[in-house]
């Protein structure tokens, strides 16, 4: 997973060393996000998945208007189908007719 390391409380340590209570598998990560192979990936993932998000967020789902698991899983599912016939149009308007 490549997720940046959240900002520490006080700046004297470095962020991407492990703390003593971390597991291995969150010691490992921490080093691995301190890398320039890891912030190149992270900067590429944000210029993606970001822009998603924020698509998302300005199209108003933001808040479900529906309660339960199933419901707002619907709700991301019909969103997702909706976003990608969107995409379909721009990218390729002769495949729908556009």
């Amino acid at each position: 997973m490549y997720a940046p390391v959240q900002q520490p409380k006080s700046c004297s340590r470095d962020p991407h060393e492990p703390l003593p209570t971390d597991s291995e598998a969150v010691a490992a990560w921490r080093q691995r996000m301190g890398t320039e192979e890891a912030k190149t990936i992270y900067k590429e993932r944000a210029a993606t998945a970001e822009y998603v998000n924020a698509i998302a967020r300005k199209r108003g789902l933001q808040r479900f208007s529906v309660r339960g698991l199933d419901k707002a899983r619907s709700v991301l599912l019909w969103y997702a189908l909706a976003h990608n016939l969107m995409r379909m149009v721009e990218l390729a308007p002769g495949l729908v007719g556009g």
